[in-house]
């Protein structure tokens, strides 16, 4: 069986929600991908063109700093990567996370919540994050409310 790992962040508790679901559901280590820099609620206000959300999605070079880093991440051969949506895409510190690390060899699957748009572009996105040799299978928008048994299924049906 592979080693599998659930990287997330979380800017409201929804998706840290979700993400301890699926490290249940997956058998996975779960990490948190903590800003250096905690979000404030003003900063998370994306109705305020000068909040610090908004900025760095504006910014496509925009790379907030990480707080940790993930221990022997050379023995995950499955990352779920997880986020809340913003502005229709994955927040600039996911592209962070991404490019801190080698994933030749590995799959990455992104899994999101969101009040209700999609993944978007995102794995489109931040392919370019990652080794060519990286494998991506496609993931999935959850709402917070999913259960341990629907992300079991879920994974059941990834091909990995």
């Amino acid at each position: 069986m592979s080693k599998k790992l659930v990287a997330y962040f979380s800017a409201s508790g929804v998706t840290e929600g979700v993400a301890k679901k699926l490290a249940e559901a997956a058998e996975a280590d779960l990490y948190e991908i903590k800003p250096e820099k905690p979000y404030t609620r003003a900063d998370l206000n994306w109705n305020d063109q000068n909040s610090r959300s908004s900025v760095e999605m504006k910014n496509p070079a925009s790379r907030p700093a990480i707080a940790t880093e993930v221990q022997d991440m050379e023995q995950y051969e499955t990352i779920f990567v997880g986020f809340p949506v913003w502005w229709y895409v994955a927040p600039t510190i996911i592209n962070t996370f991404l490019e801190s690390y080698d994933f030749a060899g590995k799959n990455i699957i992104l899994f999101a919540t969101s009040g209700g748009s999609g993944l978007g572009n995102s794995q489109k996105n931040l392919e370019a994050c990652v080794a060519d040799t990286a494998k991506w299978i496609p993931g999935k928008r959850f709402s917070g409310s999913v259960s341990v048994e629907e992300l079991t299924r879920w994974i059941s049906g990834l091909a990995l």
